[in-house]
């Protein structure tokens, strides 16, 4: 794993919003008194939710409402990927799948048109709305090449419609996620290949059940 550190500039304070705050005791409410530091992934969860990402004096706001030491909220922060610790985008966080099956696919093309259109990875976009970077296996590697944009997956991405993506949420459009092919989750192209006649399914192939007198139900 890549050493993650804090950004270099930070805010000069952090505040909870009131939806944030009360999100969060209702977390913290999850655990006995002296365990509420077990609510610190969700709350950094919520932090970034907020802010769109997490900065150090969020992360020592945490740590005061925990009662935890502020390095133990800093070690979970940095330890997942999960958390942001530099500013992203206001429009689009994008998440290029960079392992064997995207790559395979297609996943470069996609990274050359990310970094086309807004800039070097991990580094904020000159007008302050788009951040991109590779990142590990998302999971949906029946329909790569993919990325997870913000906190939707787009699957089945050609540099083409990847171009199209970023153009809309340039224009404050909100592009429809899922698949860029049509298919239903990770279906073969062009639709289902098994389980096409309903009778398999539906019921209706199967046997009545019929009751003995004084025994257990069995099929006719």
């Amino acid at each position: 794993m890549s050493v993650r550190r804090l950004a270099k500039e930070q805010p000069a304070s952090f505040a909870f919003s009131k939806a944030t705050k009360a999100k969060a005791d209702w977390w913290i409410a999850k655990y006995p008194a002296e365990r509420k530091a077990s609510a610190v992934i969700p709350i950094l969860w919520l932090v970034q939710k907020q802010e769109g990402w997490v900065s150090e004096p969020a992360i020592r706001a945490i740590g005061e409402l925990l009662a935890m030491p502020y390095i133990r909220v800093l070690e979970v922060a940095t330890f997942y990927t999960m958390f942001m610790l530099e500013p992203v985008g206001s429009a689009a966080l994008i998440q290029v799948c960079g392992t064997t099956p995207c790559m395979l696919r297609g996943a470069n093309e996609l990274m050359a048109v990310c970094k086309s259109r807004i800039g070097p990875k991990q580094t904020l976009s000159a007008d302050g709305r788009f951040t991109w970077e590779e990142v590990e296996c998302l999971g949906a590697c029946a329909n790569a090449p993919m990325a997870m944009i913000n906190d939707y997956y787009f699957e089945d991405l050609t540099p083409e419609n990847m171009a199209q993506i970023i153009d809309d949420f340039a224009a404050g459009k909100t592009p429809k996620p899922g698949s860029r092919v049509g298919r239903t989750s990770s279906e073969p192209e062009g639709g289902a290949l098994t389980l096409t006649d309903p009778k398999l399914y539906d019921g209706s192939a199967a046997k009545p059940i019929r009751k003995l007198p004084n025994s257990e139900p069995v099929t006719a």
